[in-house]
């Protein structure tokens, strides 16, 4: 969620000044780096709205023009070869930690093993002394001190570049502009500053964002329940909702809370951003989905909740039918999938009585009842909400008995639960057949239970 919000201030920061929001996946880390991450990452994007120009940049296939601007480094002594295994650095930093010490890398290490074929990594030289500043677009200016910046990996031993070196470079290549980015990344501002200059290759402007936190003011994870945007999706969340949300953690205009995206691209700028960490919450984000849920047309609901009727193998009903299925239950449901979880009565037969419900309703006395309400409705040509009311009264004339003695066990017969829409909506719904059909098999199941 943390790089989706990411994700979405720069999208919304290029909207909304007529530029390019470019992808690049950042796939140099080969222990960490699988064509299924990209997928989820595309298709993420895409959902939620944030169309990219022109072609995806993947470095793992940039890795020549890497290798040449690290060798032009040394070249330049602006960078070296170094031999230290990764083992031995190990070695020392375990060394350093017994001893109580900071750990800092020594360029008179580099050569130690060195021969000709040995596999090597290229550190950039760091010159002690010197102070680095980022002139921050959300955080204002900030300095650093280049000796406390050691001499760093630019190139790994196995030809792949570092984060930072990758970052720089494609920054410059691609003529990025504006980098937004989480405030974790502040500690690698110094170190690309280091490597464009040392390149004479320009810097693009930095904006760091604070980051997002649980309700316990510890880093978002799962624990808070934040998931990824591929599991709200399949949740039943709304794209536009998710989009919404995740612009409010540490963006504001005012006191609007709701957005269209062509308010948001109209309205964005950095100078909203807050320099505080933004709290996840789980409920306000499920009752935005749910808000968004309530003012879209049925119609487009309907469309979004028919891959998942059939998705639990089950028929999907009607255009209209479902259209009136979705009126009933969007106002007591806050994501897609609530809506399909809470119905599922109206698209099949095969359901359970609640226990409790049936032990209370499903018992003899209503058994008159049912056959009664069954008689009456059987009657009724135009089977419409009115003419469904009716078939109802004349039950309560029949029996002395209200609605409510009438409804609650009907109710639970037709749904096998004492929550619902309204009876009559119901009723309506089912159409006549099923109904009929569900209050003898109620019907049944008093006796059966009975006997």
């Amino acid at each position: 969620m943390g790089a989706a919000r990411t994700a979405i201030f720069n999208w919304l920061f290029s909207a909304s000044l007529g530029g390019d929001f470019l992808l690049r996946i950042e796939d140099t880390d080969r222990a960490r780096s699988e064509e299924k991450f990209e997928r989820q990452i595309v298709e993420s994007l895409k959902w939620l709205g944030l169309e990219w120009q022109g072609e995806i940049v993947r470095q793992s296939e940039r890795l020549a023009d890497y290798g040449r601007l690290a060798e032009r480094l040394i070249d330049e002594d602006k960078a070296y070869r170094c031999y230290v295994t990764a083992e031995e650095l190990g070695r020392r930093r375990e060394e350093a930690r017994e001893k109580g010490e900071v750990f800092r890398y020594r360029r008179e290490w580099s050569q130690l093993g060195a021969a000709p074929g040995k596999p090597y990594a290229v550190r950039l030289s760091v010159l002690p002394g010197e102070k680095i500043s980022v002139e921050d677009l959300v955080r204002g200016g900030i300095v650093f001190d280049s000796s406390e910046i050691e001499d760093f990996v630019i190139l790994k031993a196995d030809g792949f570049p570092t984060y930072n070196f990758a970052a720089a470079v494609d920054d410059a290549q691609m003529d990025i502009s504006h980098v937004i980015r989480g405030d974790d990344h502040i500690i690698n501002a110094p170190r690309q500053i280091l490597i464009a200059e040392a390149l004479d290759f320009s810097k693009p402007k930095l904006a760091h964002v604070p980051m997002i936190l649980g309700a316990d003011g510890k880093k978002l994870s799962k624990r808070h329940g934040a998931e990824s945007v591929t599991e709200y999706r399949l949740r039943g969340y709304l794209p536009e909702a998710v989009l919404n949300y995740l612009v409010r953690l540490g963006w504001s205009f005012g006191d609007q809370e709701i957005f269209t995206t062509q308010e948001l691209i109209e309205k964005f700028s950095l100078k909203g951003i807050g320099k505080s960490p933004s709290v996840f919450d789980p409920q306000k984000f499920l009752w935005l989905n749910g808000k968004y849920l309530r003012d879209l047309p049925e119609e487009s609901i309907s469309e979004k909740i028919g891959p998942l009727i059939t998705q639990k193998g089950l028929p999907r009903p009607s255009s209209e039918r479902l259209r009136k299925i979705v009126v009933q239950m969007r106002e007591r449901s806050e994501t897609l999938n609530a809506i399909v979880d809470q119905s599922l009565y109206f698209f099949t037969d095969d359901f359970e009585y609640d226990e409790k419900a049936a032990e209370k309703f499903l018992v003899e006395r209503n058994g008159e009842i049912f056959m009664l309400l069954a008689e009456e409705l059987s009657r009724v040509e135009d089977f419409s909400h009115d003419n469904i009311h009716g078939g109802f009264e004349r039950v309560m004339q029949r029996t002395g008995l209200g609605l409510g003695k009438i409804a609650q066990p009907a109710r639970v017969a037709l749904t096998g639960s004492t929550k619902s829409p309204g009876i009559f909506d119901v009723v309506e719904i089912l159409g006549k057949e099923i109904v009929v059909l569900r209050l003898a098999r109620a019907i049944d199941f008093i006796s059966s239970r009975n006997a």
